[in-house]
């Protein structure tokens, strides 16, 4: 947790230059923008940092004084005087070959997470408070879905002979995520977000731009475990990612919204589900069902849709995405749960459609498992078919915050 930390204070200082106006916006390519974001945002930091008795007037007049008399090539002979120093330092046959071209460093290293990956890799690792938070998806996973690989969740060896795995996996995805909301939570109010006219804000693009869930990707790989399914999969969790920073933005602004946009969305939110379904089979070295991930994907649609009516005012004070928010905004208050049922009917229609084709015993335990989840509650794998409660829809969501959390925008 000490990285998410770190970055979030990095993210503070790169608001704070764009607030201020002190980089210009007129960049040539989005790259270039974000690269100078970087790089102002680790000078102030440097400059910030304590040396010695030197107040921050000292060192802001040290820089004045100092940095008209530095040239290109002064730096350029420098910078190759430290790479001879490095060349002649580095003992002999201590690098393997394996080695050679990256160095390993851990997420949580006190290093620069945005700078180049071309000589190092980063190594994916999980705080604790991301575990905790993951455990209750864990459980729905392994509650929900291990009948579809033949597993008793009754039998304590059917869980711990892949939880280190899927534990680790569900964890770091957690993490991702929660900076991600922490972003999009922070555009409503406007206090750190501030957005380009490339519609990329400064933050998310230095944030996302170094492919977060490459680490993860990596280790799997190492461990025999990365297919091109799951590849395929990461990529649907960072273009969801990117829909929600667009979508919450647009909506938190009264932008317009495009339906394909929030349908392709609430499509691709459930992929962290389909990652850990996929690791599942490589684990159990089985072929992947198609006919159970067809029907799981059905199925994932209505679980998200249930959970979005669940957390539907939680997710307006947090800016979060929810469809139904998402519909209000495309349809208007009146219109939004009427469209949203239609969508609801198809769903289920299609659901019920491949159901007839599973097997007969699987599908009356998943039946089963989805009633119990419905009565427990929250944020959970279940729907019930049919009865679903569509809350009273925010029309005012500015007002709303502002009722509820005073100071709030």
């Amino acid at each position: 947790m000490e990285e998410l930390k770190r970055l979030e204070k990095f993210q503070s200082v790169v608001s704070s230059i764009t607030c201020h106006g002190l980089l210009s916006s007129s960049s040539s390519s989005t790259s270039d923008s974000a690269s100078s974001s970087r790089f102002i945002s680790n000078l102030v930091l440097f400059l910030v940092q304590p040396c010695g008795e030197l107040d921050l007037e000292s060192k802001l007049g040290l820089v004045s004084e100092f940095l008209p008399k530095i040239s290109g090539p002064f730096l350029e002979k420098i910078s190759s005087s430290l790479e001879l120093d490095d060349e002649a330092t580095t003992p002999v046959n201590t690098i393997s070959e394996s080695e050679k071209s990256y160095v390993k460093r851990s997420v949580m290293d006190n290093v620069d997470p945005f700078m180049s990956q071309k000589h190092q890799e980063v190594v994916a690792m999980v705080g604790l408070d991301a575990m905790k938070r993951a455990n209750s998806t864990l459980e729905d996973f392994s509650r929900s879905y291990f009948m579809f690989h033949r597993l008793d969740i009754n039998e304590p060896q059917s869980i711990f002979r892949y939880l280190p795995v899927l534990s680790f996996t569900e964890s770091y995805i957690y993490q991702m995520d929660a900076l991600n909301e922490k972003i999009v939570s922070e555009s409503a109010c406007g206090s750190q977000v501030i957005y380009s006219s490339h519609g990329w804000n400064a933050e998310s693009r230095v944030l996302f731009e170094t492919e977060p869930l490459k680490p993860l990707g990596d280790l799997l790989e190492r461990e025999g475990l990365l297919t091109q399914r799951i590849q395929q999969e990461f990529k649907s969790g960072e273009e969801y990612w990117a829909l929600e920073r667009k979508l919450c933005h647009a909506l938190s602004n009264k932008n317009k919204i495009c339906l394909e946009d929030v349908m392709r969305a609430i499509h691709l939110k459930s992929f962290d589900y389909r990652v850990l379904n996929l690791l599942l089979y490589k684990l159990r070295r089985e072929e992947v069902n198609e006919l159970h991930m067809d029907f799981l994907s059905v199925s994932e649609f209505l679980v998200e849709v249930a959970d979005d009516l669940f957390d539907y005012e939680d997710d307006v004070l947090e800016n979060n995405f929810n469809v139904l928010r998402m519909f209000v905004g495309i349809f208007g208050s009146s219109n939004a749960p009427t469209e949203l049922a239609k969508r609801i009917s198809e769903a289920e229609e299609k659901y019920e459609e491949i159901m007839k084709s599973l097997d007969p015993y699987l599908s009356s335990n998943y039946q089963r498992r989805c009633e119990e989840a419905t009565k427990e509650g929250g944020k959970i794998s279940g729907h019930s078919l049919g009865t679903w409660n569509i809350p009273a829809v925010i029309s005012d969501e500015e007002a709303y915050r502002a009722a509820i959390k005073p100071g709030f925008s």
